[in-house]
Order: C-alpha cells, then sequence, then structure tokens
C-alpha cells in the first residue's frame, strides 16, 4: 500500500464522517433556533429548555436515520475490505 492509497482511504472516511453527522447537526442546529426564538419571543430563559428538546430531537434522527447510516458504512467498509483483500 503507498501514500495515495492510504491519503485516500483517510479522505474517504473523512467524507464518510462528514456524511454521517451532517444530518444529526442540522437537527440540532433546527432545533436550537426554533427554540431560541421561541425564548426570545416569549422572554422564557430556563436553560433546560433548550437542551431536552435537542436532545430528544437528535436521538430522533438517529434513530430515523440509522439504517442509512449503516448501510453506507457497510459499504465504506466492504470497500476496504476489498482493498485489503487486494493487497494480500
Amino acid at each position: 500500500m503507498n501514500e495515495t492509497e492510504i491519503i485516500d482511504i483517510a479522505r474517504e472516511a473523512i467524507w464518510m464522517t462528514i456524511k454521517i453527522g451532517t444530518p444529526i447537526m442540522m437537527v440540532g442546529l433546527v432545533v436550537g433556533v426554533v427554540i431560541a426564538l421561541v425564548q426570545a419571543l416569549t422572554q422564557i430563559q430556563e436553560m433546560t429548555l433548550v437542551f431536552v428538546p435537542k436532545i430528544i430531537a437528535i436521538f430522533a434522527a438517529i434513530f430515523i436515520l440509522f439504517p442509512a447510516f449503516v448501510s453506507s458504512m457497510q459499504s465504506f467498509m466492504n470497500e476496504i475490505a476489498a482493498k485489503i483483500v487486494g493487497i494480500g
């Protein structure tokens, strides 16, 4: 395995991390903005009001998107396994 192949695998791993993390982070961002807007409009400054809905929304998004995450990670692992078998 040469440096180019290692860099390609690392780049693909970073891209996979971004691909899996982005939808979850976007859900957290949208829920946070909505809660901040509600807090600004009602002037309720409760700290737990921010965290609890975000956590629930993020867990729900992970639960809903988990099959897609698993299939993309499985295909990535199959590519890496094929490269490993090709070396030997």
